[in-house]
């Protein structure tokens, strides 16, 4: 008994004195990390995470407009190739679209066509949208006016150099380290802390801006404070009433914010939604930002997204992964695990696919990982029998 006393004793000291250092040294965030991520068994962020975080919801839209029906609707199988890859990369949502009508789909893993998942990097296509979006209402200027018009902190330097645009097409030159399974990266910090501005703020410009591609989820999160400084509005506000209601999305989603306190978005990632309603905004830019007869985005601006900015970096664009596949150009939102809408305009084709793993393939030699081909791949097939 005196042996468990002692070690009692022993645990809450222990404990109680690596608390305080994590407070000391400003890692504190940690601790969150470990409640909502480690102790539930996974070593980073995963599909239903969400629901451990704060979040803001985002009403669906008042006019919902449900995809109808192909009338080759769920005609075709899977091929053997991608049933088996979605079983064993965890998939929980395989759509294709076909002539803006559902072609196919199906889901996984207890999942259904509303059932809400972690967009994660997906969102960045949007936060890129919604800067087009301040553009065409006059908030913005240009994708050249300064980010130092906006966020103080940046007005140094090369930093003084630094334009929206640089942001939106990862050219910052910062010294972000997109390092996902860390827990002392910044990305790792950004994720649990609660106050996003002041990690954005420490940020230091140590390259020249606009004159090359690194990607760095801590732009777009940039690029999210400089869109609330210029409209005045919330972030998931400004989304809501710019796409989410526009393009008829039929269910409600969440954005998570840092905290109740700083309420701000992590822009960088983490709507959860479901896949039909995220292939919206892909139509959007495959019908160059119109939507029902309406221009909700500026052409010009969707046409130079979906482009890449520099010749070196073909495969990015200003929110937009882009791709030649089977002949093919696609531009794509993507997102960590595997999270992706591919958009092939002339085909007039949308597939989506949702799910808790990419390809195991090496995902640091690799701007695009083999699942990325494979889903195309087989949609298409399945498309031609």
């Amino acid at each position: 008994m005196k042996f468990l006393k002692k070690l009692l004793k022993f645990l809450v000291i222990f404990f109680g004195l690596l608390i305080a250092i994590l407070y000391i040294t400003d890692t504190d965030y940690l601790l969150k990390a470990v409640r909502t991520i480690y102790l539930k068994g996974h070593t980073t962020a995963y599909l239903e995470d969400y629901k451990h975080f704060d979040n803001q919801e985002i009403e669906a839209s008042n006019n919902p407009q449900p995809w109808p029906n192909h009338i080759d609707y769920n005609s075709a199988k899977e091929t053997d190739r991608l049933a088996k890859a979605n079983k064993d990369w965890g998939t929980i949502a395989y759509v294709i679209i076909k002539n803006d009508s559902i072609w196919f789909e199906n889901y996984y893993d207890g999942f259904n066509e509303d059932s809400k998942s972690n967009s994660f990097s997906m969102a960045k296509s949007y936060v890129s949208g919604l800067m087009g979006k301040a553009i065409m209402e006059g908030h913005i200027k240009s994708l050249d006016q300064p980010v130092c018009d906006f966020l103080p902190a940046f007005c140094d330097g090369k930093a003084a150099k630094m334009t929206v645009g640089d942001l939106s097409s990862m050219a910052s030159g910062t010294n972000w380290d997109e390092a996902y399974y860390s827990p002392l990266s910044i990305t790792t910090r950004a994720y649990f802390d609660d106050d996003l501005a002041k990690v954005m703020n420490g940020l230091k410009v140590v390259n020249q801006p606009g004159q090359a591609f690194k990607y760095a989820s801590g732009d777009t999160q940039m690029l999210a404070m400089i869109i609330e400084k210029a409209t005045g509005k919330k972030l998931y506000d400004y989304f809501e009433e710019s796409f989410w209601k526009p393009l008829g999305s039929e269910n409600e989603t969440l954005w998570q914010v840092d905290s109740d306190d700083h309420d701000l978005v992590k822009a960088y990632c983490c709507i959860a939604s479901n896949a039909k309603d995220f292939a919206r905004f892909g139509k959007l830019y495959k019908d160059h930002g119109k939507w029902n007869g309406k221009q909700i985005l500026d052409s010009a601006f969707v046409a130079k997204s979906v482009k890449p900015r520099f010749p070196e970096s073909p495969e990015y664009g200003y929110g937009w992964w882009l791709k030649n596949h089977l002949g093919k150009d696609f531009f794509m939102m993507r997102g960590h695990l595997g999270q992706y809408v591919f958009v092939q305009p002339e085909d007039n084709v949308i597939i989506i696919r949702l799910g808790h793993q990419k390809s195991p393939d090496n995902l640091n030699a690799k701007t695009f990982t083999d699942d990325i081909s494979l889903y195309i791949e087989e949609g298409y097939k399945m498309l031609e029998e």
